[in-house]
């Protein structure tokens, strides 16, 4: 047979095994993708949506406060969740990967896994328990004589950022974990060499060959964290609305399907811009 023929083989069989996940992808991103985008550009009239193919939603958007004000807090509980998370994580990662015997690591990462195993909302809930004023924390505070009455826990942007925190540091200490346990010891060891002390060589030498597992872990971060819905329904109340329950009004309140979708391209293009943002250590990952 023929090299050009067996090109055409490799090609059509290569074609064959990426074809499903293509299509797969076709069908439940890209298409509804287009349709969000298309709808973006619609207006509601008299309870029809009518394509207008103008930018109103998008101009209301910027145009109403409480809607820039949705985009700023979930902005800020993200950064903030992302912060807290690397921060909590990395000292984490760094002593499974350094001071757990290696015969017990694979055990303790089980053990650091296990949040995953449990409902999202199963966890949310068990938080609103803990932060409640009926809960633990407070009767525990009130029973040692600390406070006299119940201080205010849940429903508040610092009980949303304690539920995303649980969940997202087991994450953040995956992703740091696995490029701890990949430097070679020679690094340390020239570093040590050199004259360098114990903070120069983390600073200068263990940071940052692993800062790629950082930016990897906080981008997921970023990204699982500004478009969920559920942990600040249950923790945050409706004090401070975060644009996805702001979405979900427009959906459930209104049915104003063009307005929820212009808010969602809005929330896609801030996802993408620190996307591009991270690209640089995202690839270095890659690589």
């Amino acid at each position: 047979m023929s090299s050009d023929k067996l090109e055409k083989s490799d090609v059509r069989r290569a074609w064959f095994y990426v074809a499903p996940a293509l299509l797969w992808t076709m069908a439940f991103f890209i298409v509804p993708f287009a349709f969000m985008a298309a709808m973006s550009f619609a207006s509601l009239v008299r309870r029809k949506i009518v394509y207008t193919w103008d930018l109103a939603n998008y101009l209301e958007f910027f145009d109403k406060p409480y809607l820039l004000k949705g985009l700023f807090v979930s902005l800020e509980i993200t950064l903030a969740v992302t912060l807290i998370s690397v921060v909590l994580a990395y000292p984490l990662a760094w002593i499974i990967a350094e001071r757990v015997p290696k015969r017990l690591q694979r055990a303790v990462l089980i053990l650091a896994i296990l949040p995953f195993w449990t409902s999202y909302v199963v966890r949310s809930y068990s938080w609103l328990l803990l932060l409640s004023s009926n809960g633990v924390i407070n009767n525990a505070l009130m029973g040692a004589g600390i406070i006299s009455e119940p201080l205010q826990l849940a429903s508040t942007t610092s009980a949303t950022i304690i539920g995303f925190v649980h969940f997202f540091v087991m994450l953040l200490t995956l992703t740091i974990y696995s490029n701890l346990v990949q430097l070679s010891p020679n690094y340390k060891r020239a570093a040590t060499d050199l004259g360098a002390n114990t903070f120069q060589t983390f600073w200068h030498v263990i940071l940052p060959l692993t800062l790629p597992g950082i930016m990897v872990g906080a981008f997921l971060t970023f990204v699982l964290c500004i478009g969920d819905y559920i942990t600040p329904q249950i923790l945050g109340g409706n004090n401070e609305l975060v644009l996805p329950q702001i979405i979900m009004l427009q959906l459930g309140r209104r049915a104003d399907l063009p307005a929820a979708a212009s808010m969602s391209i809005i929330l896609m293009l801030v996802v993408t811009a620190v996307y591009l943002l991270c690209l640089r250590w995202l690839k270095m990952e890659r690589t």
